[in-house]
């Protein structure tokens, strides 16, 4: 637009250097054609708009949103024509209690009360992107900060009002996952009516009151210790039936060898164990005969 402004002052200059008696009036001419060709190239350059990858041009002429928008690359459009560019791209809004993690700046959780009145406070992340076509009707009718006029105040209004119909310590273990499956399907319902797809919804934290916390982790504690003594007792338990059956192990050895050893078995292991005992290079006493009648006491160096 500068450059057409440029091409129709020197066209006006030229055209009053012809009124005056100017030394310049000899090149008004020169001035002339050279403000025309600045002209006819600014309309030129505004004929052709380049869309970035990623997003999409959406043309307005004084006011008039055109329903057909431009893809990414190069397009020709009506020079008079303003174009915005709209990102398709997936985007995320984060709202967080940690300082300088989330979207907006401080302290940006959700703090909502549940079903048993406790304020609890919410992490929340949403991945989003526009719906191409949707993209005319999204600038219309709310312009392109959709993200602070839609994203933002649904998806806060949805959490706190599902929120409402749990127990905090239920939207902290149990019920978690089917809280976050509820506010998806809410919002992605809203989303929708506006020209805005829902792709994923994170939450990313749930903090309870703290005197909730305390009671939660003394349970925990408590369910910890229980089952600590139980694999303790299974443990003693199981080992108590290894010595039992050792011991009837070793009481079925004792009477099986009971039962068969005679004293002519007894004799034969007594004669070899004197015999590999006097075999031995080392001082000994070999004692000899079977404690009924006379023994040999015998002592070898």
């Amino acid at each position: 637009m500068i450059i057409i402004l440029i091409g129709i002052v020197l066209v006006f200059a030229a055209y009053n250097l012809r009124q005056t008696n100017s030394p310049l009036a000899a090149n008004s001419g020169l001035i002339r054609i050279l403000g025309i060709i600045v002209i006819l190239v600014g309309l030129a350059l505004k004929c052709i708009v380049q869309v970035d990858a990623g997003k999409v041009g959406v043309q307005s002429l004084f006011g008039n949103v055109n329903k057909k928008t431009l893809n990414s690359g190069l397009n020709f459009v009506n020079p008079l024509v303003d174009v915005t560019e709209m990102d398709l791209k997936t985007q995320n809004y984060t709202m967080s209690g940690v300082n300088d993690e989330g979207t907006k700046s401080g302290d940006d959780a959700i703090k909502v009360l549940s079903a048993d009145g406790l304020e609890v406070t919410i992490d929340l992340t949403v991945l989003f992107r526009i719906i191409p076509i949707e993209a005319p009707n999204i600038y219309k009718a709310i312009g392109v900060n959709y993200v602070d006029v839609i994203v933002r105040p649904l998806s806060r209004t949805r959490i706190r009002d599902i929120s409402a119909n749990y127990d905090a310590v239920a939207l902290y273990s149990s019920k978690r996952d089917e809280f976050q499956l509820k506010i998806f399907n809410a919002i992605e319902k809203d989303f929708k009516g506006r020209g805005i797809v829902l792709e994923q919804l994170l939450v990313r934290n749930i903090t309870l009151p703290e005197s909730v916390k305390k009671t939660i982790e003394s349970k925990i504690n408590a369910e910890q210790d229980a089952q600590k003594m139980q694999f303790v007792l299974q443990k003693e338990t199981q080992e108590a039936e290894r010595k039992r059956v050792e011991a009837q192990g070793i009481a079925d050895y004792q009477r099986i060898i009971t039962s068969t050893l005679t004293d002519r078995q007894l004799q034969y292991e007594q004669i070899k164990a004197q015999k590999e005992l006097a075999a031995s290079p080392n001082a000994k006493i070999v004692i000899m005969g079977n404690g009924k009648g006379s023994q040999v006491l015998l002592n070898t160096n």
